[in-house]
């Protein structure tokens, strides 16, 4: 089952689900538990994490301490959580989609996803999009892209990483508009910022840590990937109405190691889905552009089946290899 929610709904089911905290487990937990966000401190995942973990804690009866592992495209937490014999309940992290994309791009995977890790609950979303400084020539998409075809391997596009959503996503659109364009992969979204604004990238394309530099005039937005236009950005198209039929979100959850206990499984699941409906969560995700999309454990298991098809057909099409 997959839930799409709007912050109202959020507000309104808040006070309710907050009435219902997590039963402990045979104890459990017993003592700290680490979530890992493989990405830098600042940007929408981390702080809508930490949002998330501030309120599970008070579910669950003990800290649940941020730990930020950037780089390696988002998947180091995926490492991390890989190498563990067993899980025990008390490492957990987000996996972002490159933790299901990289192992099919590699000759030599460090992970399989669909052994090494249990899945606890899906979350959220993105909003993403792709920024040009304010001063710039380019006022749309269409000549943003015009641009790029008649100058081939001069564009440059800032991305989270190589295997990102943002990087195979660039990379589909030039092989299916003829444009030729350099992919500069970054370990988070401030450096990816700072890139298109001193010019040594043309373009940024990443999730909404760009915002706020739209809303001051220093960036310019030519088009977001979601279903629809963004609230916060109602003039900007998206790329289905630039005549770019995808869709993109890169849809995210928490995971731990394989072999996890159920009832553990099930502690951790009810505490952070009612921290996901908790009002103040829900002002978070309003701030980053970034919807709900519920899924319990064991939807979110089927899924990740269905990811590594969808992933695995996209990556043979485009040719994609990292080793």
């Amino acid at each position: 089952m997959i839930v799409t929610t709007t912050r109202r709904a959020l507000l309104a089911a808040g006070g309710t689900l907050l009435a219902a905290p997590a039963v402990a487990q045979a104890g459990f937990p017993g003592r700290p538990i680490r979530l890992i966000v493989p990405w830098p401190p600042g940007g929408s995942t981390d702080g809508q994490l930490r949002s998330i973990a501030d309120i599970a804690q008070r579910q669950l009866g003990q800290p649940v301490i941020i730990e930020n592992r950037s780089g390696v495209s988002g998947t180091l937490g995926a490492q991390m959580m890989a190498a563990e014999a067993r899980g025990d309940g008390y490492l957990i992290g987000q996996l972002p989609v490159t933790a299901f994309r990289l192992p099919l791009m590699s000759t030599r995977p460090g992970w399989d996803p669909l052994k090494d890790f249990t899945y606890v609950i899906h979350l959220t979303g993105y909003l993403f999009g792709v920024v040009v400084k304010a001063d710039s020539p380019w006022q749309t998409w269409q000549e943003f892209m015009a641009h790029a075809k008649a100058n081939p391997g001069k564009v440059a596009y800032g991305s989270p990483g190589v295997g990102s959503t943002l990087h195979i996503t660039m990379e589909r659109i030039a092989a299916e508009n003829g444009i030729d364009w350099l992919h500069v992969p970054f370990r988070g979204g401030a450096d990816n910022i700072q890139a298109v604004l001193s010019g040594q990238t043309q373009a940024n394309a990443d999730s909404t840590g760009w915002a706020p530099l739209v809303e001051a005039g220093q960036l310019r937005l030519l088009v977001t990937w979601g279903e629809n236009r963004a609230a916060r950005f109602p003039n900007v198209p998206t790329l289905r109405e630039v005549g770019i039929n995808i869709v993109s979100a890169s849809p995210y959850g928490l995971a731990g190691p394989k072999g996890m206990d159920p009832g553990v499984v099930r502690v951790l699941h009810d505490a952070f889905k009612t921290a996901l409906y908790d009002p103040a969560h829900a002002e978070v995700l309003a701030r980053y552009d970034m919807p709900v999309i519920y899924k319990n454990s064991a939807d979110y298991t089927a899924a990740v089946s269905q990811t590594m098809e969808e992933e695995g057909a996209m990556i043979r099409r485009l040719g994609l290899r990292i080793n």
